[in-house]
């Protein structure tokens, strides 16, 4: 997303053609299922606010957060909406390339060429993306008509139809209870975020520093990423970043374009995700039992699909965008909400929402009674 680009860098309405010409068609519905099933995803999501509240005591009685809207879309809806928010994510990045470029006449033909590339790349991994996303807390894009966020210009939750009721067909669990149980995890992410308000303008710090690390000299970028197809296709890697049996496996390009720096802010981000994907898994496992008669069935044959994939292919794209890393991000970050819960109680855990410097880092996801010893211990010491 960062090649040498025009006046914009990437061409986004490009991108959104490019994604939306290529996604997979969705799951064969009638109009009128179709409905039903829209009708029934706004209910559940509704419901799930109560449910999600009572279960997390994350939310004070009487204290009533920021309002954001819950939309039902399908994959072309989720795909303009993710463009609209990379667009403002990397508005800063994209800024510093196009000042470092200059404005000269061979740079501004390369700048439109370079632009219609990064948008085709960029739609076709969104193409990819757009029919595997059952659901997303969107916290940083802007609001536009066709896509409402909340009233202070961000924040909608978004739950993607026609993936839904594809994977509820090929679990071939019921769909009702696998409805209300995705409805669930995403709502405890929107109550993450209007329940804890510092939350999102933290994650967007991080994001920016990150991404203020980046080479912005447009053909840096490039060599950075042409190194990082060579270790994908077996040519060579600079000294000091093999993996320890000597190769390049378990590394995906997104970890292989960083910078130290960035590498150290990748690990307290990756901390973050954990713990909000861990609490999700936890909270929708947690009312699960009270409100979705089959959840554990839902839970098992779930797991399964994470784990084996759709083909080869897949299999090969989720390690290459780092999708594998996510998927370990979940299982980690529910162990440790799980094991700080058991050991503190909720009211306990909710300790990790005080500050930014209550939050786990990479390490005590991976040892939850460190941070038990340092938040709770020091703290009542």
């Amino acid at each position: 997303m960062t090649s040498i680009g025009g006046a914009e860098m990437v061409d986004w309405n490009l991108a959104v053609a490019t994604a939306t010409r290529f996604v997979r068609p969705g799951p064969e519905i009638s109009r009128e299922e179709a409905r039903a099933v829209v009708a029934e995803l706004r209910r559940h999501a509704k419901a799930s606010e109560e449910h999600v509240r009572s279960f997390t005591r994350m939310i004070p009685d009487g204290h009533e957060p920021e309002d954001t809207p819950v939309l039902v879309v399908d994959r072309a809806g989720w795909i303009r909406a993710n463009v609209a928010g990379f667009r403002e994510l990397l508005r800063p990045l994209l800024g510093k390339m196009r000042d470092r470029r200059g404005s000269g006449p061979g740079n501004a033909v390369l700048g439109a060429v370079g632009g219609k590339v990064t948008g085709v790349e960029l739609g076709m991994l969104l193409s990819f993306l757009a029919s595997r996303v059952l659901g997303q807390y969107e916290t940083f894009a802007p609001a536009t008509r066709e896509l409402p966020g909340s009233s202070k210009g961000g924040g909608r939750l978004l739950l993607v139809a026609p993936n839904i009721v594809h994977v509820e067909r090929e679990l071939e669990v019921d769909p009702h209870d696998f409805r209300l149980w995705v409805a669930l995890h995403e709502e405890t992410h929107r109550t993450q975020f209007t329940g804890v308000p510092w939350l999102r303008d933290h994650l967007q710090g991080e994001i920016q520093s990150f991404l203020d690390e980046t080479d912005v000299d447009p053909m840096t970028v490039l060599e950075r990423l042409r190194e990082a197809a060579q270790a994908f296709s077996g040519g060579s890697r600079p000294e000091g970043e093999r993996g320890e049996d000597g190769g390049d496996r378990g590394r995906s390009l997104v970890e292989i374009v960083q910078t130290p720096a960035q590498r150290e802010i990748l690990g307290r981000l990756t901390a973050v995700m954990s713990l909000l994907e861990g609490h999700a898994d936890f909270v929708m496992d947690g009312v699960g039992p009270d409100v979705v008669g089959s959840v554990a069935e839902i839970r098992e044959k779930f797991q399964q699909r994470r784990a084996r994939g759709a083909s080869r292919l897949d299999l090969a794209l989720r390690k290459l965008l780092g999708l594998d890393a996510k998927l370990q991000q979940y299982r980690d970050g529910e162990k440790f909400v799980r094991a700080v819960v058991e050991e503190v109680g909720m009211d306990g855990f909710n300790r990790v929402w005080t500050s930014p410097n209550t939050l786990p880092t990479k390490a005590e996801i991976a040892a939850p009674a460190d941070w038990v010893a340092r938040v709770h211990r020091k703290a009542d010491s």
